[in-house]
This record gives structure tokens, sequence and C-alpha cells, in this order.
């Protein structure tokens, strides 16, 4: 389980543990030789060979780590994403089978409105205000059908 890890590691991130290694070997030596010597000028070419460039891999280092470890990031989110995307995705045999909102043949309407719904209708069910349908209205044209329930005329 390990060397599959090992292999997945992205080479930045290796490229990024090396700079930042070899960063602080040169500066543990740079510091080492220049704590051997008592004047400045012989202590400037530890600085410039080996404590200066260092501390460059270091901070290099440091930017390949980031930078390889958003990558990495990354990756994970869109393997996570595409796992979700086929987990929200229905099953293509099933299809949804759409219940009737209401079947009763009784028409009822609520007084001042503009519509006429079926009496199991989620607009009118249970409205003590809601009425059977006034036939007189239906045959003026004064009401309209529920779109929800979609009654037919040929139902009153």
């Amino acid at each position: 389980m390990r060397t599959g890890r090992l292999r997945t590691v992205h080479p930045v991130l290796w490229a990024g543990w090396a700079a930042l290694a070899a960063g602080a070997v040169l500066c543990v030596v740079g510091w080492y030789g220049v704590s051997g010597e008592r004047f400045a000028e012989r202590q400037l070419p530890y600085l410039a060979s080996c404590t200066v460039p260092g501390a460059a891999l270091i901070v290099a280092g440091a930017v390949l780590l980031t930078h390889g470890r958003a990558h990495a990031a990354s990756a994970r989110v869109e393997e996570l994403y595409g796992l979700l995307v086929a987990a929200a995705e229905p099953p293509e045999a099933e299809e949804p089978v759409a219940a009737p909102v209401a079947v009763s043949g009784e028409l009822r309407m609520v007084p001042g409105g503009t519509l006429w719904h079926r009496a199991d209708c989620p607009l009118v069910a249970g409205k003590p205000e809601a009425v059977p349908v006034d036939g007189t209205l239906l045959a003026g044209g004064e009401l309209a059908p529920c779109p929800i329930c979609e009654p037919d005329a040929a139902d009153s």
C-alpha cells in the first residue's frame, strides 16, 4: 500500500524536498565555515558560496512544495467532484413515475378566485371556503382551469 502511494507523489514534491534539503545542508556548511573565521573578510566567501545559495534553495523548495501540494489537492478535488457527479446522476434504467396531482371528478372553486380545481387539488384541499363550481361561471368563461390539477370541463 505504501509503495503505491509513493508512486503517485508528484515529481514537483520530490524536487521541492530535494531543494529544501540541499539548502539546509548549504546553510549549515556556511554557518560552520563562518563560525571558524575571526575576520569578516574571511567570512564573506562562506556567505557568498554557501549561506546565500542555501537560503535561496530553501525558498525555492518551499515554493515547489506549495505548488506540488496545491496540484495534488486540486487533483483530489477533481476526483472527488467526479465521484459526486457520478453518484448524483440517476440510473438510466429507471424512469420517474409521475403520480397525478389530483384525480377527483368533483370541481371546486374559491369565491372571488379565477381558477377552478379538482376537489383534491393541493390549492383547495382542506380549505373550508372552497365551494362547488357554479356551472354558469364555467359556461361564461369567467374561470380558467387550474394549471396544477388540470381539471377537464367534462368532469363537471
